[in-house]
């Protein structure tokens, strides 16, 4: 084992060592892609260090600073401890160099630990590395628009295995789309309504209609989602970044109602919408060609940029 001290300044230690990180790792493909889609914290999933579950937490574009990355370490889940709960822990945050195959560590100086409680569920560094040193391939962190980031917590003596997640922004995302006719409008059960499955990239995805509204807007407004197909088809930790679009089509004016948005999928999080979409006033008034002879259409398009998945 070899450990090379760099510099020791602010309270922060950064050395190099030759050892991976005990508890967790994140593989990065088409980092940059994570600022190009506005994602500005990336949240790893969670992994078990000291009788605690963790996250890795990843700001692109700095928190709080400028030109830096930021990275973090957080609690991840809390509800099962008691009221008033305190864990103190120290931590050192990794960064591989693809180059030389060591990595970078940062850590507080003299292994000062950190308090971690209701209010303070996150610790780190706002300059974990500037961008230039990072983008640099002479130092070989960012190789091909690809990197490692990786942690170790300690509590007390840990026992527990590491696990590793692999984050792949996709570069030429395709965009999917998919039109559902839905006829009969007036006899249609009030609760709900889901087209047939249609395949967006790897998965298969559906359209729910509430015909009479969901949630806050039940009795007034027409409600829709997208929503996975077959939500086991994504493994449990792991998630899909989504950017989707639904679109209620003018039949009449050759117009369109829409709504966009960008979110994370998976097995515990299935579906995503808008449960006051549009309406029902706006919705039957004839001149606006949404219900037309007793029927209408729904598009939606799906946009599928990164999949990160717990290996």
């Amino acid at each position: 084992m070899a450990i090379v001290a760099l510099n020791d300044q602010d309270g922060v230690l950064r050395s190099i060592s030759d050892l991976p990180p005990t508890h967790y790792t994140v593989r990065i493909k088409s980092f940059s892609l994570l600022t190009k889609n506005n994602i500005e914290k990336y949240y790893s999933g969670e992994f078990e260090a000291g009788g605690y579950k963790w996250k890795l937490v990843i700001c692109p574009d700095g928190k709080n600073v400028k030109e830096y990355i930021s990275v973090y370490i957080a609690m991840a889940e809390t509800t099962s401890l008691r009221p008033g709960w305190e864990v103190f822990a120290t931590f050192k945050l990794f960064l591989l160099d693809q180059n030389k195959d060591n990595f970078l560590t940062v850590e507080a100086s003299a292994g000062k630990c950190r308090r971690f409680h209701g209010m303070k569920l996150e610790w780190g560094f706002d300059k974990f590395i500037h961008n230039k040193a990072f983008s640099d391939a002479v130092n070989g962190y960012l190789v091909e628009d690809s990197c490692v980031f990786g942690a170790e917590v300690f509590i007390h003596k840990e026992t527990s295995k590491g696990k590793s997640e692999c984050l792949s922004m996709i570069k030429e995302a395709i965009t999917y789309k998919h039109t559902w006719k839905v006829e009969e409008f007036w006899k249609l059960d009030q609760l709900s309504q889901e087209s047939r499955a249609f395949n967006g990239g790897d998965y298969k995805w559906k359209i729910l209609m509430y015909p009479n509204g969901k949630g806050n807007g039940t009795g007034t407004h027409l409600s829709l989602y997208v929503a996975l197909a077959e939500p086991a088809s994504v493994s449990p930790g792991s998630k899909v970044l989504v950017e989707f679009t639904l679109r209620v089509l003018d039949l009449i004016n050759g117009r369109h109602i829409s709504g966009k948005v960008t979110r994370w999928f998976g097995a515990s999080d299935p579906e995503s919408g808008w449960s006051r979409y549009i309406t029902l006033d706006y919705l039957y008034l004839p001149k606006n060609g949404l219900l037309t002879k007793d029927s209408c259409s729904v598009e939606a398009e799906i946009t599928i940029h990164g999949v990160a998945n717990v290996v």
